[in-house]
């Protein structure tokens, strides 16, 4: 087991320093280079404080959630708990992620672990769908901003994505499902969401959370932009940057480095973007989410008796 994790983080590393140097040898690096010196810390704080409060929010909707399948915690273990995950996903991506960490977490306070999982699995869902739903309404508004192709790619996505959600939650009506070991699965996971989701008013408020989540952390995006004097407005980051942040859902990198970089370079270079510019934007967001992710530093040194 060990061999074999090391044997995917250095695959995952290698692939993260391909896309890079993909990415830097279509820019001017010495340009790229002066941009990153020269960024504004002003605007670079603001977008730390703005990632930090998606941090905190995305923290709040995960504790709702355990408290719907009957798990009795403070807000205070969830948040930092979830500062800690993202720690382990942002500065040292090795064999046990965020998730394993917040799972790990509440079995040692005595709680199922695959029950844990589950709420876990419906935290990364729901907040999916949050997505999801911002990316659509973004690239509806702006239907003009994106090559054809890609404008309706975006939308199926979405919509399939969305109807996915949708049927994740009704599954839990098809009785026979309970009958085979593989689609009982699927149904107890329908069952939990039917717990966490008991009523309209709340999936439409922790949707609601979610959306306002991916907005900060798209906004904080933008401050970065500001940071280095790129002049395009919001509405196109709320357009091009959620399906990056989908591409580096996909584990094959560190910490989504490489695909990021890539990624952003592609889909802006459509809208007229330039390269040097916005490969230095996503270079700086991913040093903002180590940096972010910082008090789950703190609270794991503290948890290991260090401070």
């Amino acid at each position: 087991m060990f061999n074999k994790d090391i044997l995917i983080n250095l695959l995952k590393m290698i692939v993260s320093i391909l896309l890079l140097w993909i990415a830097a040898r279509l820019v001017d690096f010495n340009l790229l280079s002066k941009i990153i010196l020269n960024s504004n810390p002003s605007f670079i704080l603001l977008a730390i404080l703005l990632q930090l409060a998606s941090t905190t929010l995305a923290a709040y909707r995960w504790s709702l959630i355990m408290g719907a399948l009957k798990f009795h915690e403070t807000f205070s273990f969830y948040l930092t708990r979830y500062f800690k995950g993202a720690f382990f996903n942002q500065a040292l991506p090795g064999s046990i992620g965020g998730d394993a960490v917040r799972g790990l977490e509440l079995g040692k306070m005595g709680y199922s672990k695959r029950e844990a999982f589950s709420g876990i699995f419906i935290d990364r869902i729901v907040g999916l769908a949050g997505l999801l739903i911002l990316n659509l309404i973004a690239n509806l508004s702006s239907d003009h901003l994106l090559p054809m192709w890609l404008f309706n790619l975006i939308n199926a996505i979405s919509i399939g994505g969305i109807a996915g959600f949708t049927l994740l939650i009704l599954l839990r009506k098809i009785t026979w499902l309970q009958n085979y070991r593989i689609t009982r699965i699927f149904a107890n996971l329908s069952s939990r969401f039917r717990q966490v989701y008991a009523n309209k008013q709340a999936i439409v408020s922790q949707i609601s959370l979610s959306v306002i989540i991916h907005f900060l952390s798209i906004l904080a995006l933008y401050e970065l932009s500001l940071a280095i004097g790129m002049t395009l407005p919001l509405g196109v980051f709320l357009v091009a940057v959620p399906p990056v942040f989908l591409l580096t859902i996909i584990p094959i990198s560190l910490a989504g480095w490489g695909v990021r970089e890539s990624a952003m370079v592609g889909i802006f270079l459509l809208i007229g973007a330039s390269k040097e510019m916005i490969l230095s934007v996503s270079i700086l967001y991913g040093v903002m989410l180590i940096i972010s992710s910082l008090p789950g530093l703190v609270i794991w040194l503290r948890g290991k008796k260090l401070l």
